[in-house]
């Protein structure tokens, strides 16, 4: 059977909405994808005049071929003189934030910072000082060496960027402003979530890793040997998530469903630590944190103990609250998901009963 006839031109505005993709978000961004589209049509104009007739979609095609790949496109349009180019600086932001926001800052505000107050002898100030600057450290040293490894990977993926062949056919169809998971942006979740499942296999064995100089006299309490399986499998499951958006591109549901999915395990996850930590037959709760068998009489390392598992607690529960805002935006965005892909599947039933 033969394919469907298509009008040609659609393979241009597919090729231009790819490049709108990677091509930074800035104000002269519809601009230069603008003048990019008359160029290619004028192109186009300029063929037909050769042939004396309309070109067909394999014509249209050795004219983008001979224009670039996208991403590639994208870059020679976007800004000069960039450390990380357009096409891994979406995925650079993110990294950047979840590191430096995400983990660095919770870490030195709810367990660094209670315990720099207490060695410190209850001195506010100096422990803000010491926090502060031991916080910002962290970060720059964190935010360069995340930068330097971007900046590798763009000079590496620049120079193999150049000889990779692509087929225009392959572009993705016209879409309404729906945003695709990137092979880029999946390739980067899945590595990170690999790390993130290996380090916390690490934990029983390091606890530095996530106590940092307090694991010299704290450890954790028994509640998590209950609950460190079913963490693991969450990790694991993220893990498992980013690689099925790997394999399965054309599953453009799957993204969406995942992630809801993943937020409800965490939620309910979440929901059995904080009940197990705060409902105790005589009213107290179970800690977190208990202290190390060698300093079990130290009332000073007590009232550090009670300040990171007041810390952790709150963390938690702040957690809690915004995984449950997040739920209901991933449930809206999925349903509507749901609608388009019933509204397209109902599309062409129609079409054929005609």
């Amino acid at each position: 059977m033969n394919k469907t006839s298509r009008n040609p031109m659609e393979l241009v505005d597919r090729y231009l909405q790819a490049v709108r993709f990677w091509v930074p978000k800035t104000r002269k961004q519809e601009e230069l994808v603008a003048e990019l589209g008359e160029d290619l049509r004028s192109q186009v104009e300029d063929k037909e005049t050769e042939l004396g007739r309309p070109v067909n979609e394999e014509e249209v095609s050795e004219i983008l071929k001979r224009c670039g790949n996208p991403m590639i496109v994208a870059g020679r349009l976007g800004p000069k003189g960039y450390v990380i180019g357009p096409t891994l600086y979406p995925i650079y932001l993110f990294v950047l934030k979840m590191v430096l926001l995400w983990i660095l800052v919770p870490v030195f505000i709810f367990i660094v910072g209670p315990v720099n107050l207490a060695t410190s002898g209850g001195n506010l100030g100096e422990a803000i000082g010491h926090t502060m600057g031991n916080l910002w450290s962290g970060l720059f040293i964190a935010g360069g060496v995340i930068t330097l490894v971007f900046a590798v990977l763009e000079r590496t993926h620049a120079q193999m960027g150049t000889e990779c062949k692509w087929d225009p056919s392959s572009l993705p169809p016209l879409q309404k402003q729906e945003r695709k998971t990137s092979l880029v942006q999946a390739v980067c979740e899945l590595v990170f979530g690999w790390f993130g499942v290996v380090w916390l296999l690490l934990l029983p064995h390091y606890p530095f890793l996530i106590l940092g100089p307090a694991a010299g006299f704290l450890k954790a309490a028994p509640m998590w040997h209950t609950f460190y399986l079913p963490i693991v499998l969450v990790a694991t499951f993220g893990l498992l998530r980013a690689g099925m958006i790997l394999a399965r591109p054309q599953w453009t549901w799957l993204p969406s469903f995942s992630q809801l999915m993943q937020t409800a395990l965490s939620l309910i996850l979440l929901h059995f630590i904080l009940n197990a930590a705060t409902q105790t037959a005589s009213g107290a709760w179970h800690p977190f944190v208990v202290l190390a068998d060698s300093v079990q009489n130290s009332e000073r390392l007590a009232h550090i103990a009670a300040i990171v598992n007041a810390s952790i607690l709150l963390s938690l529960a702040a957690a809690w609250l915004g995984l449950s805002i997040a739920a209901i935006v991933q449930t809206w965005e999925f349903m509507k998901q749901v609608r388009k892909m019933a509204t397209g599947v109902a599309h062409p039933a129609s079409l054929g009963a005609q």
